[in-house]
């Protein structure tokens, strides 16, 4: 894909922005080491003598930001007083994903000076709007080239367009999981009332919520909700359409599965196994064990929800649900809050969260509105810095964190007291956060098992620090089932082969011609269809799901895949070096 100003592209996006404030929305879419990092000496600053005079830069985040406080909370002002750095920041708000705010940006041409569009990104290359960073990172920015070291034509556009238009910042690299925070979640206190069930199999899950649910029909004098999902925008695929392919025994591709030994792509619903998985949500909703509600509710409605305490089961990931239970947490409600189980149809399924994926990710951008790209590209490289990193995940020495006689960083009880329970008001007052606080998009980092060279983690995501921080709810439950941390009971990274073509999400696809209308259209029958199965009565929803994949057909979907396959091919071979016929 290059890098050009597309007539048509600039056309079809201005009538997408008609469209979009006429209230039309738009529908859109390893490399691993043995967790040590030769990070050499921690100096600080990318380059001697580098500016620090004051400079904002404009900044928009495709994730919502609810705690973030203009960088006057305490790493925000360490920071600038380090940088010179102000940051004039916007984010999403609600579930959108920042996909209408950053079409009418290609449409406009009016970018701010550093962005992270998430799946976004293409709209703005192919509008010419991202600068190349190709030059800025091998001039300006050591610390990010010493993150990223042979993965460095991972960060790469495309085999058409070898650039660099952002700086993997969602992940960080070299990432060893040492918890699960998705899954199929419960209550803890469902669990201990049922004496810890076996939790293993969709038809086990059901048994707990059923049972309970039977008990305990009202809680704290309101119904109870056995399992509620949030289907708002975007989300309905993390809750509802995701967890098809996790629970039937296929990694996360996006709306794709990708057969590992052809590269080729399809809607991943068209799997047989799928088709059962909508059947058991739609013999949920039969049962009365659903909230009715899943498919309208709006997500703040969502999470009001699961903040009274009566919501017993969940099919999300935690950072989707966070602020609603650490509602629970601060409340002291830690009972209520959840658990993350590798719930598959049966048990010949095996849940494919950790398969790796490599370096891959969404990214932080540099526009062509910024109008000093040197500074910018030093600035993302001290946050990329020993030390920016420290500061970001850790804080400041003394105050969030101190160093024993040993030099092992350690955080103080009430830090962790307010890391824990007061979490919104934490990072409000302070930036940090798990991963990363208000800071973790906004340059490249290493992932959790990485050392500095202290011998400290660089992140406080390690086997001791995590365990210190769950909660008493937490460890009786993980005693109970014989694990030390939530990942201990699903299937490692070492039980799979790490994919070739990287996180699918992150892939560029055509902005223009029949690849993205053939999408949207998919994209549509699919909110539509899939809700409409899940609702049906038992004996309509066989013939529903038959209509549903005859339209994506209709719709052009082979077509479509076909393209996508060819993407595919096209990435292995970029990642691998492999030849691809």
């Amino acid at each position: 894909m290059k890098k050009w100003k597309n007539p048509k592209t600039i056309v079809a996006l201005l009538l997408a922005s008609m469209l979009l404030l006429s209230g039309c929305g738009s529908s859109g879419g390893g490399n691993k080491n043995a967790g040590n990092a030769n990070t050499g000496n921690t100096n600080q600053n990318a380059e001697a003598g580098a500016d620090t005079s004051p400079i904002t830069f404009t900044f928009f985040g495709a994730d919502a930001s609810p705690n973030w406080n203009n960088m006057q909370d305490e790493v925000g002002k360490a920071i600038t007083e380090k940088t010179g750095v102000t940051l004039d920041a916007e984010f999403d708000v609600g579930a959108g994903g920042g996909e209408s705010k950053i079409a009418l940006m290609a449409a406009s041409g009016d970018v701010p000076d550093l962005i992270f569009a998430k799946g976004e990104l293409s709209k703005l290359v192919d509008a010419g709007l991202i600068i190349d960073l190709t030059d800025l990172i091998d001039k300006h920015a050591p610390n990010i080239k010493k993150i990223f070291g042979e993965n460095m034509n991972r960060l790469k556009y495309s085999n058409e367009d070898p650039s660099i238009y952002s700086i993997v910042s969602n992940m960080g690299v070299d990432n060893q999981y040492f918890d699960a925070t998705g899954g199929f979640e419960i209550q803890h206190r469902v669990l201990k009332e049922l004496g810890y069930p076996k939790v293993r199999t969709l038809q086990d899950y059901e048994n707990v919520l059923k049972e309970y649910y039977a008990k305990h029909p009202t809680t704290d004098g309101q119904p109870t909700i056995p399992l509620t999902l949030s289907a708002d925008d975007w989300r309905i695929m993390i809750t509802v359409t995701n967890p098809a392919f996790l629970a039937t025994g296929a990694p996360d591709d996006g709306e794709y599965y990708v057969d590992p030994e052809t590269y080729e792509a399809k809607l991943h619903y068209k799997r047989p196994e799928e088709r059962e998985y909508f059947r058991w949500l739609n013999h949920m909703y039969n049962e009365g064990l659903l909230d009715k509600d899943t498919f309208v509710q709006k997500e703040d409605q969502y999470k009001a929800k699961i903040a009274s305490g009566r919501v017993l089961g969940l099919i999300d990931q935690e950072w989707g649900y966070m602020d609603a239970e650490n509602a629970l947490k601060t409340s002291g409600k830690n009972e209520y809050t959840y658990s993350h189980f590798p719930v598959t149809l049966s048990e010949e399924y095996v849940d494919h969260s950790f398969q790796p994926a490599g370096v891959d990710g969404y990214g932080i951008a540099i526009t062509t509105a910024c109008k000093d790209p040197v500074r910018a590209i030093q600035f993302l490289d001290w946050l990329a810095s020993d030390e920016g990193q420290i500061l970001r995940n850790w804080g400041i020495e003394g105050k969030h964190y101190t160093v024993d006689a040993d030099g092992k960083r350690v955080i103080p009880a009430e830090i962790t007291d307010r890391r824990m329970n007061d979490t919104a008001n934490f990072t409000k007052d302070t930036g940090l956060g798990n991963p990363g606080g208000l800071y973790a998009a906004m340059s490249a980092r290493y992932g959790d098992g990485v050392k500095d060279s202290t011998g400290n983690y660089y992140t406080i995501n390690f086997p001791e620090q995590i365990v210190e921080l769950y909660s008493d709810a937490e460890k009786e439950s993980l005693a109970a089932y014989g694990a030390t941390t939530w990942k201990d009971l699903f299937p490692q990274e070492s039980d799979f082969k790490a994919k070739e073509w990287g996180a699918l999400y992150n892939m560029p696809v055509p902005t223009d011609g029949d690849y993205q209308i053939i999408f949207k259209k998919t994209q549509d029958i699919i909110r539509k269809k899939i809700p409409e199965a899940v609702l049906a009565k038992r004996e309509n929803f066989d013939k529903i799901y038959d209509d549903f994949l005859a339209e994506l057909d209709k719709a052009g979907a082979e077509k479509m895949e076909a393209e996508y396959t060819e993407l595919v091919k096209a990435r292995v071979a970029l990642f691998t070096g492999k030849e691809i016929k």
